[in-house]
């Protein structure tokens, strides 16, 4: 009898051990890069200043001509007349100009 209540207590740390293995490689492969990457982005964000070349998150290229602390006023295409207020978590890609 105690050979098999000896046997069902190992088998019960072995299942411990194996949920906290998954759980630290759901930690280390999913959530860990997601706040990395969060982290890029909202440095990004800080630095954005006006002037910059900016792609959103649907695939639009642009200008920043205006920020305020939630928006941007971002300025699209070549004749100057197309200017939309967005998010800030509207920008995927930030591009400084060039300083010549």
């Amino acid at each position: 009898m105690n050979l098999l209540t000896a046997d069902a207590g190992g088998s019960m740390v072995i299942l411990i051990v194996y949920v906290v293995i998954i759980g630290a490689a759901m930690y280390f492969f999913a959530i860990r890069p997601q706040k990395k990457e969060q982290k890029r982005l909202n440095g990004m964000l800080a630095e954005l200043a006006v002037g910059d070349s900016v792609v959103t998150t649907s695939g639009f290229y642009g200008v920043v001509i205006d920020i305020t602390d939630e928006d941007v006023i971002v300025e699209f295409g070549s004749n100057k007349n197309c200017r939309i207020p967005m998010r800030k978590s509207a920008i995927a890609e930030v591009e400084k100009p060039d300083a010549e």
